[in-house]
């Protein structure tokens, strides 16, 4: 049993398996009135410091909603890394630390909320301290899994693990939160690929009105199932044989921080039980996941949906 927000979550036999590959943060989250200018100091409202980033995010929802999840990554054993991973296995995720000897700190994300709009600015070194190497055990963890979602973060582990996972039969998601150098790399084993409109892919230099572009680069190199979110607007997708769009609910925005990586645990939980996958399966399991993301942008914070929901 493991406790998420204030609500025991219990992983049974039958939960769906999941494979989380990419990065984890420490974020320090300020609610603030308004982006400070130069010089300018502020109190923030509220304050919450928790483990994030995509993959970790994508982990924490998946185990939320009922899913054995497994998070492949880079932490180490600074005090700040071995809060988060604490904090993560407070959540029910459990953690394959690649860096488990590093004596460096982790990544941080320092990131201000705007109260009004709920948008967010954030600074984070990401993946930038750490190269880290597949481990031996690779295939054996893929293995052990029915689904991996990848965020693109440590790109040589993201590609290793998607190969294995396409050798292995498993299904595959990339979270496409942006174009990464050796993302062209990672495409050729990609099963779903749902990305935000701010993924540029080469030749791409500024974001488009339409998704058009972005979900036909994607299906030329070979993805078979994508899509592309854009905040509050409809998800936009497509698949081998059809196409469609589906709404996002409507919510007053509190927090769009880490809506996106939410999205993508709900999606990699809806789907980790589809075997032959039809269009109707692949939109609900999008519309299913708009619902929760929706749910965790109407309050502030990465984990306050948890316990509201």
């Amino acid at each position: 049993m493991a406790e998420t927000g204030h609500e025991p979550v219990v992983v049974g036999r039958g939960a769906p398996r999941g494979l989380f590959v990419g990065l984890c943060t420490l974020d320090v989250i300020q609610l603030v009135d308004h982006a400070p200018g130069a010089n300018e100091k502020l109190t923030a409202r509220e304050q919450v410091v928790a483990a994030g980033g995509p993959a970790a995010n994508a982990a924490v929802a998946f185990a939320h909603l009922g899913g054995a999840a497994t998070l492949l990554t880079a932490i180490g054993r600074h005090p700040l890394g071995v809060a988060v991973a604490a904090d993560l296995d407070r959540l029910g995720v459990t953690v394959v630390d690649l860096a488990a000897d590093s004596v460096e700190p982790p990544a941080v994300s320092s990131v201000l909320v705007t109260a009004s709009s709920g948008d967010r600015a954030v600074a984070s070194t990401n993946a930038a301290g750490y190269r880290i190497d597949p481990p031996d055990d690779l295939d054996a963890l893929v293995a052990a899994c029915d689904i991996v979602e990848l965020d693109g973060h440590h790109m040589e582990l993201a590609v290793a693990a998607a190969r294995a996972a396409r050798a292995a039969g498993r299904r595959t998601v990339l979270d496409g939160g942006s174009w990464k150098a050796g993302t062209e790399r990672l495409l050729s084993s990609i099963d779903v690929a749902v990305c935000s409109h701010d993924f540029l892919p080469p030749g791409t230099d500024t974001p488009t009105s339409t998704p058009t572009g972005t979900l036909r680069f994607l299906r030329d190199h070979g993805v078979g199932w994508a899509a592309v979110s854009r905040g509050g607007q409809p998800l936009v997708w497509a698949g081998p044989a059809s196409g469609g769009a589906v709404d996002v609910p409507v919510v007053r925005v509190a927090d769009t921080l880490g809506a996106g990586d939410v999205l993508h645990g709900a999606l990699t939980h809806g789907l980790a039980a589809q075997d032959d996958m039809t269009s109707q399966d692949f939109a609900e399991a999008l519309r299913g996941a708009a619902v929760v993301a929706a749910r965790a942008c109407a309050s502030f914070g990465t984990r306050a949906w948890m316990r509201e929901g």
